[in-house]
């Protein structure tokens, strides 16, 4: 196939390699978060919007086909391994300039049956120790619906946390005094960082998420509030296991989808915008 990629990844404790082969497809521009202006609007013919939309079935396509060439490949990672690049990813996150210099985040909630990368460690030194932490604020995701809708909501203890139906926790909507927890998209304050999942990366700044369109979303809201009112947008930072950094250019994109400042693996931060080495 012409402009097709072939590549192998091998991780420790497997005997034998992952072959990808994924081909290339000419996509749109993406998003980082950027003071732009946005495009005028002009109207499209009907054989350019049909085009337009051949091309987006032709990425949604292709963005299966990697999410179940990673889901495998991260269900066949050694147990041991799992648990030894979360140590190493976390600590480089606990130990990173920018996250040590930010005093509002977003993070996510890692859930095991995901296979995501475990920011628990991450979490409890923000919720436990405040002092060490310099009383960072931390928000989390709640999933609102199934139609993409997701809030980031302020907790202060790992108490606030509740399994939903999906026995992935998150937080309850209300504190226990029957307070409205702080939505992000409502503070008063920016934050300086957000932390997120994935299901597979590029060097480049590309990220696929699950499919479901929920942080995409979001980023884009969070986005226009922070255009709105003047402010720095957040550092933008992902966890990623070794099996799930593809070779650039391999993850298929759309206009809607965020790109990353920086990559944190099993080996070191890998900084992709000059943001990400400003501190």
């Amino acid at each position: 196939m012409i402009g097709a990629r072939v590549f192998f990844i091998t991780t420790p404790l497997q005997r034998s390699s992952i072959t990808f082969f994924f081909p290339k497809i000419p996509t749109r521009p993406v998003s980082r978060f950027s003071p732009a202006t946005r495009p005028p609007i002009v109207a499209m013919s009907t054989t350019t919007t049909n085009k337009s939309q051949e091309e987006l079935d032709s990425i949604f396509k292709l963005k299966r086909v990697v999410r179940s060439t990673v889901r495998k490949s991260l269900k066949a990672m050694d147990p041991s391994l799992r648990t030894q690049q979360d140590d190493a990813i976390q600590k480089t996150v606990l130990e990173a300039p920018w996250f040590k210099s930010c005093r509002g985040l977003c993070a996510y909630i890692s859930c095991k049956s995901l296979n995501e990368v475990d920011t628990s460690k991450i979490l409890s030194e923000i919720l436990q120790h405040p002092d060490t932490m310099s009383t960072k604020k931390l928000y989390v995701p709640r999933v609102e619906d199934k139609n993409s809708n997701m809030r980031m909501l302020h907790i202060s203890h790992m108490e606030d946390l509740i399994a939903n139906s999906m026995n992935i926790l998150e937080p309850a909507p209300v504190d226990a005094q029957g307070n409205e927890r702080e939505d992000v998209l409502q503070a008063d304050e920016p934050i300086d960082l957000f932390i997120l999942p994935g299901l597979a990366f590029d060097r480049c700044g590309r990220r696929l998420g699950r499919g479901g369109g929920y942080y995409d979303t979001f980023l884009k809201r969070y986005q226009d509030r922070a255009k709105d009112k003047g402010w720095r947008y957040p550092l933008m930072v992902a966890l990623s296991y070794s099996p799930q950094i593809l070779e650039d250019g391999s993850i298929p994109v759309t206009p809607n989808d965020v790109l990353i400042d920086a990559l944190v693996t099993p080996s070191g931060v890998v900084p992709i915008t000059p943001r990400a080495t400003e501190i």
